[in-house]
């Protein structure tokens, strides 16, 4: 006899509450979020929206850059945003710069 199991759809909330890493992941991402947030104002707002906020591991938080010019004007600020994120309690041990693939 074969039954089918329904389970309930549960929330994203849940599911970390539920699963250690994904609590985890989400954790990572609230970080890596909250550090974007903070250095905004410093990135020239011609530059805002070809920044994302990327992977924050181990203290070491991913900035992805849609071209190489973005990251050129980024590794110029580094030294700036690295200090405005530790006068803000969000210390990191480096920033790292990755231009994102083209779809």
């Amino acid at each position: 006899m074969h039954m089918n199991r329904h389970h309930a759809p549960v929330t994203l909330l849940q599911a970390s509450q539920r699963n250690p890493g994904l609590a985890r992941l989400m954790d990572l991402h609230r970080e890596s979020n909250a550090r974007l947030q903070a250095i905004t104002a410093l990135i020239p707002a011609t530059l805002r929206d070809q920044v994302q906020a990327g992977p924050f591991d181990d203290g070491v938080w991913c900035l992805l850059l849609s071209n190489n010019t973005t990251a050129a004007k980024l590794r110029q600020l580094l030294p700036a945003l690295e200090s405005h994120l530790r006068v803000h309690r969000l210390d990191v041990k480096s920033i790292r710069l990755k231009i994102r693939r083209q779809e």
